[in-house]
């Protein structure tokens, strides 16, 4: 009679053991290990840059506008910039913190720095100009134009080099903020890199695309 007294005890035991087990698992849930199940990517990752082309926008598009770096409301590209005082080429296009395609005017470009110029030697005497040598031997010119920075309120020299090698020289590696832009020059062209792309200006204000520039900050070829 204890034998089987002592039976049902413990198989009620196990009964009891394995019902608390079921509930926990069935209480316990999915679980997807990081705790952020209720963040949005953007919450999770901070500010996320998706540059768009403005050309790529239908006109009729609304954006997030930016004037003085206060929000003014939804606009058109055009809207955007004529409130601003400027061309719609002078909006940085992309997405802010919230995830919305937003219109941001870039940082103007600065004062063109000065012409470099050719001083020539005084002429020399007729009376007292030598003897003529022979013809002068020739001086290995630097290849392509000069190469400016912008940095510090002023205007750095690199170098003399192309085009694509300025380009590599000034902005590769480097990224910008939404509404940011770095300026340099190449001969008579200004340069600027701003979010997913480096472009040039031969008046130093309408803007068109010459390489992209990838997430890591390494700029493609220039076209």
């Amino acid at each position: 009679m204890e034998n089987q007294r002592l039976v049902l005890i413990l198989g009620g035991a196990a009964a009891v053991l394995t019902a608390v087990l079921v509930a926990l698992l069935l209480m316990g849930g999915p679980d997807d290990g990081d705790g952020e199940s209720g963040q949005t990517p953007v919450d999770r990752a901070g500010l996320q840059l998706d540059v768009t082309d403005p050309e790529s926008l239908s006109a009729d598009q609304q954006l997030r506008c930016f004037v003085g770096g206060q929000f003014v409301g939804m606009a058109t590209l055009s809207q955007c910039a004529e409130r601003n005082g400027i061309s719609s080429q002078a909006l940085d296009v992309g997405l802010d913190a919230r995830g919305e395609l937003t219109a941001i005017p870039f940082t103007p470009p600065p004062d063109l720095p000065p012409l470099v110029e050719e001083t020539t030697p005084d002429p020399v005497p007729v009376e007292t100009r030598p003897a003529d040598p022979g013809p002068a031997p020739q001086v290995q010119q630097a290849s392509g134009q000069r190469c400016m920075r912008h940095a510090g309120g002023e205007w750095r020299e690199v170098g003399s080099m192309s085009l694509s090698a300025c380009v590599q020289s000034l902005y590769s590696g480097r990224c910008e903020q939404l509404g940011g832009a770095s300026y340099g020059r190449w001969g008579d062209t200004t340069l600027r890199l701003v979010p997913g792309r480096v472009e040039q200006s031969a008046d130093n204000t309408n803007f068109r695309t010459i390489a992209p520039q990838a997430r890591d900050c390494s700029i493609g070829d220039v076209r």
